[in-house]
């Protein structure tokens, strides 16, 4: 013979689903259909629910309040409770079902329970003990609880989840990023973007009114400028003192004489120093000029602390205003700024790796040395290693 095992059956210390009824001397005052006060005495009690005959007929469904009464040490302990008519027999008895205990209701309940039954005496010591510790734990964690969610919620607790873990690594990128700058890059006070440039100078005391605008190109021989001076400036080393005379003197002066400033080389125009119309004196810079030819460097400055990271031969990354590319580049000199003064910045030229555009000339540079562990020296000795 065979016994069907109850798949089913559940402990009462995880769900309250049997109660054990013991007849407990206990009072029940409420208020009846009519809104009456009513005093009952209770046939039985437990952790769910009790029993009483009610002096007027109740009815199935609704819901009372009212207030049970024990006798404790010759003391009145009253308890407000809520309960719901659930059955109702011919012969006028009535079970009732509490409604909305809270945890220190049901654990004074079930210590009058479990002490009727044991035969202890209850004492008022042993309700305000139960009272004042914590008599419930949490429920048990069930498994597979995706099982019971939608599909929407799944997708919302998975994308939670994927967003939490983005933000953390994020974090732990900006961190690791940050220590490393620290420890491992050495970045420049100041750069900038040379070209070696050719000076056009006045040759002359006079004014100037350019020809050519800036960046355009200026072939060799072609026409930059043109300068305006006096005759007497000219004539003034060819005359002797017998000539200079007074009126020969003013006459000259009255007079001005023009000429025309040409382009050195096949270059473009990098500055103009002096404004047109105003007075430069002669060998006075008036234009600097970028050669077509010429291949554009890097100056910068680093501390003095950082002279092991800047040496002649090392690899940089800079990135130029304006410019979103990060290139690279070689130092190829290191110096101190001023030797006399002992100054404390070392000034390095790089050259790029890649031609830097001549519209670039000028332009403020971030130079970076990143002397961390390289990828590739790591992957090399983990081979070489052989793991």
């Amino acid at each position: 013979m065979s016994t069907a095992l109850n798949m089913n059956v559940v402990h009462e210390s995880e769900a309250q689903r049997q109660h054990a009824r013991v007849r407990i001397p206990t009072r029940l005052r409420y208020l009846g259909p009519n809104r009456e006060p009513q005093e009952v005495r209770l046939d039985d009690l437990s952790a769910g629910g009790f029993s009483f005959h009610a002096k007027q007929p109740l009815g199935d469904g609704q819901v009372y309040k009212g207030r049970l009464m024990f006798m404790i040490d010759s003391l009145g302990l009253g308890m407000d409770v809520e309960f719901q008519v659930r059955s109702t027999d011919a012969d006028g008895r009535s079970g009732c079902q509490f409604q909305n205990l809270d945890q220190q209701e049901i654990a004074t309940l079930r210590t009058l329970i479990t002490s009727h039954m044991a035969g202890e005496l209850v004492t008022v010591g042993d309700v305000l003990g139960t009272l004042q510790r914590d008599n419930f734990t949490k429920s048990r964690g069930r498994k597979n609880n995706l099982g019971g969610m939608s599909a929407f919620a799944r997708l919302r607790a998975v994308t939670f989840s994927l967003g939490v873990f983005v933000v953390g690594l994020g974090a732990f990128g900006f961190v690791f990023k940050s220590l490393y700058d620290v420890y491992f890059v050495s970045h420049a006070t100041s750069g900038v973007v040379t070209l070696p440039g050719v000076n056009v100078t006045m040759p002359r005391d006079g004014t100037v009114q350019s020809l050519i605008a800036l960046n355009a190109d200026a072939p060799k021989g072609a026409p930059m400028a043109t300068f305006s001076t006096s005759m007497l400036d000219v004539l003034r080393d060819h005359l002797t003192d017998l000539q200079l005379t007074p009126e020969k003197i003013t006459e000259m002066f009255g007079k001005q004489m023009t000429g025309t400033l040409t382009s050195p080389c096949d270059c473009v125009v990098g500055q103009q120093l002096v404004p047109d119309g105003q007075f430069a004196n002669k060998g006075q810079i008036i234009f600097t000029m970028i050669p077509k030819t010429a291949t554009a460097n890097i100056d910068a400055r680093f501390p003095y602390r950082q002279f092991a990271d800047v040496r002649p031969g090392t690899h940089v990354s800079f990135q130029v205003a304006g410019d979103t590319q990060l290139r690279q580049g070689q130092i190829v000199t290191s110096t101190i700024l001023n030797p006399l003064d002992m100054a404390t910045d070392i000034r390095v030229q790089i050259k790029p790796d890649e031609p830097l555009p001549v519209a670039l000339a000028g332009q403020p540079v971030d130079v970076a040395s990143d002397h961390g562990p390289s990828l590739n020296g790591l992957v090399g000795k983990a081979m070489a290693a052989g793991l």
